[in-house]
């Protein structure tokens, strides 16, 4: 199956529903892997995503069936636009969760994860989910908040772009689309690698024309 294929699942009254979740190619061991939001019980249900990852919450509370009023009236939804321009807050404003809340940036919402976070009690249940770049580092601040990994569920969908590090100059890049691309710290043509820090939420990226300085393939998008 091609990479970020849809996948399709039945539907009511037997109809075909597509779904966007996205399908990864094999990788290193250090490469994340995603499952899909399933309902969970819980005391409190923590819901992060952007862009296209609203359609995976409406998803998560539609699959809840009958329990879903009882996890919306505990739930707490943060939602950041995507960086492709996608804003779906209308879709999670309509589920009617306790809390919902649209952030302009995930920076600007990381304040109030943390506060959720640190108010939390035992039994929260998390579910991230969108770019890969939004659930790497709200999972970096989950896993900081002390929450055991498997009270954390993603799923990715929407844009493939990449938050890469440069292993030379240690700058970040956000939204990374091509390999090779131009770090826009220190200018070096760098390979995007598989290889990826939850530490930092970035896959790394290292010099391609460190040995023939000029001699750079031509940039093709990978990470649309």
């Amino acid at each position: 199956m091609p990479r970020g294929a849809p996948l399709s699942q039945p539907g009511p009254a037997g109809t075909d529903r597509t779904m966007s979740q996205t399908v990864f190619e094999k990788s290193i061991r250090s490469r994340p892997v995603y499952g899909v939001l399933q309902p969970r019980a819980g005391t409190a249900h923590l819901c992060v995503a952007d862009g296209e990852g609203a359609g995976a919450i409406c998803d998560l509370f539609a699959k809840a069936g009958a329990d879903a009023p009882a996890m919306l009236a505990k739930a707490h939804i943060i939602y950041v636009p995507g960086a492709n321009g996608t804003d779906d807050f209308a879709s999670l404003g309509a589920l009617g969760a306790a809390q919902c809340h649209r952030s302009p940036s995930f920076w600007a919402a990381e304040s109030r994860l943390r506060k959720v976070l640190a108010d939390a009690h035992m039994g929260l249940q998390v579910y991230l989910a969108g770019t890969e770049t939004l659930i790497g580092l709200a999972q970096r601040d989950v896993m900081e908040a002390g929450l055991p990994h498997d009270a954390v569920q993603t799923e990715h969908r929407g844009s493939l772009a990449r938050r890469v590090q440069c292993v030379h100059c240690k700058g970040i890049t956000e939204n990374v689309t091509t390999d090779p691309y131009v770090c826009s710290h220190c200018g070096l043509n760098l390979f995007v690698r598989d290889h990826y820090s939850r530490r930092l939420a970035a896959f790394q990226g290292v010099n391609i024309d460190a040995e023939e300085p000029g001699n750079v393939p031509p940039a093709v998008e990978r990470f649309k």
